[in-house]
Order: structure tokens, then sequence, then C-alpha cells
């Protein structure tokens, strides 16, 4: 049993860094080379690799079809053709950089492709007891639009916290095995998502040992879209365990919603890329890059061990918990910085 579970953890770990050692050795022969981010957030000229997630998508997709306990079905086949495509839309952008509203039109458009091939929210758990459907027959609607913003959401949580060596890896793994030790309990009992998701924590795992401070190499846009994407597609899968998956992400989604009303306020596009996340902000009190993961990294683990050792109305107290203390933190921070400014 503890080998149908180990082995995709280990296979797609030696196979992400493996190809992560290519990776490198190419970037460094053709000059793939682009600038990275030093202590503080800003620019250095010290240029990093930035196809880190090229590495966690070959590996996580090699043991998905390698691994003969999976069966691939029709949702999963819809799962590995938008990894796919991140990988490609991924690589485009670290080359070119494309510009926010292409990002966005193109993660609804994953959204989309995987809805229609199935990967659907049916319904969410009603904290006052029962169920609530979304998927209303043929009345889509209601699950086409939660599936869009859940997805969307996820995906730019993630990929602005990608801003600190090591920091949206380390989330993303603490969410996988989260996943994954949620579809052991028996109440859940789903083997082949405990499968995804331990291939899933191997191919983190595998990046990780590489970016963490001082990193060799950055996820990309590709490695930071498709964690963020692969932790809303698994929590679909896994019996739509939407609100486990919210509250393991609670502070980069309570960071992101914190950062959109900012922007607004100050007249800015939402995707406008600015230092208003928290991670800037420790960064800016002069914390280092590895105590911000640490601190990410230990509130989250706690969070999740909450996560999946409570039930619907528990989640929901947690987070209403989580978002109050994160926003008594994040507007602190603020009066902080402003008062050292002056």
């Amino acid at each position: 049993m503890i080998s149908l579970y180990f082995s995709p953890f280990l296979y797609s770990f030696l196979i992400t860094a493996s190809t992560i050692c290519l990776i490198l050795f190419l970037c460094k022969k053709f000059s793939f080379l682009k600038i990275g981010v030093g202590k503080f957030g800003k620019k250095t000229k010290e240029k990093v690799c930035r196809l880190g997630g090229v590495a966690i998508i070959i590996g996580f997709l090699a043991v998905i079809f390698l691994d003969g306990n999976l069966v691939i079905s029709q949702k999963l086949w819809g799962v590995i053709a938008a990894s796919i495509f991140i990988l490609v839309f991924g690589i485009i952008d670290d080359f070119f950089e494309l510009d926010w509203k292409t990002q966005l039109l193109f993660q609804i458009a994953v959204a989309i492709l995987v809805f229609i091939i199935g990967v659907r929210v049916e319904y969410i758990t009603n904290p006052l007891g029962g169920i609530v459907f979304l998927n209303l027959g043929k009345y889509l609607i209601p699950s086409f639009l939660f599936a869009i913003f859940w997805i969307v959401l996820m995906i730019n949580s993630m990929n602005w916290i990608d801003g600190v060596d090591g920091l949206s890896g380390g989330v993303s793994l603490i969410g996988a095995l989260t996943i994954f030790l949620l579809s052991l309990k028996p109440e859940v009992n789903q083997p082949p998502v405990a499968i995804i998701a331990m291939a899933l924590s191997g191919a983190i795992l595998g990046f990780l040992i590489f970016n963490f401070y001082p990193s060799k190499i950055l996820a990309g846009t590709s490695g930071s879209m498709f964690m963020g994407f692969i932790l809303a597609a698994l929590a679909i899968f896994a019996g739509t365990k939407i609100a486990t998956a919210l509250l393991v992400m609670a502070i980069p989604i309570i960071d992101a919603v914190w950062v959109m009303a900012e922007r607004i306020k100050s007249g800015n596009s939402i995707f406008k890329s600015d230092n208003r996340h928290l991670h800037h902000k420790l960064l800016d009190l002069g914390w280092s890059q590895k105590k911000i993961a640490l601190f990410f990294f230990s509130v989250t683990v706690f969070i999740a061990l909450i996560a999946v050792n409570t039930r619907a109305m528990g989640k929901i107290i947690t987070m209403a918990l989580v978002a109050i203390i994160m926003l008594s933190v994040l507007v602190f921070l603020n009066r902080k910085l402003a008062q050292m400014k002056k």
C-alpha cells in the first residue's frame, strides 16, 4: 500500500530534479537567462533561469502516464491537456513577457477547456447542513461561472506570491500533501486522487531543492500558473473540497484580494504589478527571504492540519478567523511602513 503512493512521489521527484539539471545546463549554454529578484524584491544584475515550471509539469505528467495504478479518465485527460497548454503558454510568456490581458484571457480559456471536458463543481457543502447544487441539469451557468472564478483565483493567488524564493512551491507542496491526506480519510477514500497528489508533491519537491534561497532556478509563468491550476483542479477532483483548498491557500488568497482592493482604491489595474503583497511588506521590514518562507510555511501547515480535521462549519469559522487576523496584520504593516517612510 505504501508503494502505491510512494512510487509516484519518488519517480516524479527524480524526473523533475533530473530535468532541472538538464534545463540549467541548457540555460547557461544558450543564455536562456533573465534578470532575477534580489533580497528586497527588486531586480538585480544576477540572471536566473525561469523555466523551472517546465520540469515540474514534465515530472508530473510523466508519472501520470506511466503509473499503472492510475486510470486516465476523461476528466484527467482534460487536466493533462490544460497542463500542456500552460507549459507552452508559460514558456512563451517567460521569453516574450505577454501583457496581463493576454494572461487573463488564457487563464479563462483553460478554465473553460476543463469545464467542457467535465471538470466541474457540481455542488458546494452548506455549512448549515446539506448541499447547494451548482450544476442544475441543463442550466450550467452557475457551475460554469464558479469554475472560471475558482481556477482564475487560484492561478493568480499562486502567481502573485511567487516573489520570494521557495514560497509558491512550498505553499503548493503543503496544499498537495493536504489533498493527499484528505483523500486517504475513510469517508473520502479516493486512491486515484492520492496518487495524483503524490505525483504533484514529488514534482514540486524536485523543483524546490533548486528553488530555495538563493535559487538556482525560478518557476516562471508555467510553474506558478500550473501549481495554482492543478491545486484548483485537484480540489474539484477530491469530491469538491473547495473549502479545504480555500483554507489551505488562505494567506495567498486573502493577500491577493487585499492587493486588488488597494490597486482599485489607487486607481490602478488589479493586474498591474507592484510591491503591495505581504511578502513585499515583510521584505521592506527587513525580513530575509528564508524567514518569510518559513513564516508562510508554518502558518500554512497549521491551517492545513485544521482543514483536514474539521468539517464544513469548522472550516468556515477557521477561514473567518484567519481572514480577520490576516487583514489586521496587513493594516498594521501598512501603518508601520508608512511611519518608517516619514
